[in-house]
């Protein structure tokens, strides 16, 4: 295949068919985060928490798998190949959350969303992508970098299995195995998860989607001659990046977040065909806009100062257990009540 190829299309292949999956997911098994985050606070209703648990619990599994396979070298990953900044974590959670419910989704609910035609999602994508990269290498980059230098992981990985193991005197592969079971077995323990078995499998699928970009990503990058990134899906950067090669594609080449982001959309727009559910939508009201920018601009500032959305670091991060992802987690579910406690019931309520 490489030989067909080459090492950046191979990459944007394996962005584009877990996207596809991701998509599907999205529309056809209701995989959302701040719809999971909504239902356990004002619906009472935790089906889809717990959908999000299958999800890590599957993803964990098959990461620790492939770690102890050989087959996924996470020194060569960003989420522990470099220092953990626990106040940058805990910051941009929060701003993402919060942005999130301003919003009415994240990254990747919004490309779900644009998938079925709703223009609004279009707006929150492209000011997502475009506050991301100003935060990465533009204007706010430097006020990032001089609030939170980069702090290199000094030759440690920053992982909790790999803590603990060095603690217990075991291998951090079956420290992560153990703990992927148990969220797995605790996310299934309940009546109502089994009486929709379709989120099980939705669940399944989409920790599955985050398997296939470690274990693609590294493929690549083990049979290819450049030194290509070991990474998995998250939406915010790659926002920006697919935003800039569509302008400058002449200059720039393909890559995985490229093609994870065309795959979510094509997987959401097949979702939506499936079902018939396919529909033009714009903004009628100016306020909801105004809104929905906003929050937009915080989950892409908010993203890179955690170094991860919902996904990159709920899902992709957190199957390596890396610190951040608890910490980050956290500080989006926290940003997400705040918000959606000012949007019903304003913020006197809150305080």
């Amino acid at each position: 295949m490489i030989d067909i190829l080459s090492e950046e299309q191979m990459l944007a292949l394996v962005g584009l068919l877990g996207g596809l999956a991701l998509g599907l997911a999205a529309r056809l098994g209701r995989f959302c985060t701040l719809g999971a985050i909504e239902d356990a606070l004002y619906a009472g209703d935790g089906t889809r928490v717990r959908m999000w648990g299958v999800a890590i619990g599957i993803a964990m599994l098959g990461s620790f798998g492939l770690i102890g396979a050989g087959a996924l070298d996470v020194s060569r990953t960003i989420y522990l190949g470099i220092g953990f900044q626990p106040a940058a974590s805990a910051i941009g959670g929060l701003l993402f959350g919060y942005g999130m419910a301003l919003a009415g989704n994240c990254g990747y609910g919004a490309l779900a969303r644009l998938g079925g035609g709703d223009l609004r999602a279009l707006m929150i994508v492209l000011v997502m992508g475009l506050a991301a990269y100003a935060t990465i290498a533009g204007p706010l980059a430097y006020l990032r970098v001089a609030v939170f230098p980069p702090a290199p992981a000094d030759g440690v990985t920053p992982g909790l299995a790999h803590a603990l193991a060095g603690l217990l005197g075991t291998s951090p592969v079956w420290i992560g195995l153990a703990a992927g079971l148990v969220i797995l077995m605790v996310s299934l323990w309940s009546r109502g998860v089994w009486a929709r078995r379709v989120s099980i499998c939705w669940g399944i699928v989409v920790g599955a989607a985050i398997i296939s970009g470690w274990a693609g990503t590294q493929w690549v990058a083990d049979v290819g001659f450049s030194a290509a990134p070991v990474v998995s899906y998250t939406f915010a950067a790659p926002l920006g990046e697919t935003m800039l090669y569509g302008m400058t594609a002449s200059a720039r080449t393909l890559s995985f977040g490229i093609g994870s982001v065309a795959g979510v959309v094509i997987g959401a727009f097949l979702g939506c065909v499936i079902k018939r559910q396919f529909r033009w939508e714009a903004c009628e009201d100016p306020r909801e806009l105004r809104r929905q920018l906003a929050g937009a601009t915080l989950m892409g500032i908010g993203a890179v100062l955690a170094m991860g959305c919902s996904i990159g670091q709920g899902l992709s991060a957190i199957s390596l257990l890396a610190y951040s992802a608890p910490v980050v987690m956290a500080g989006i579910f926290a940003g997400a009540w705040l918000g959606l406690r000012q949007l019903i019931t304003g913020f006197r309520e809150v305080v």
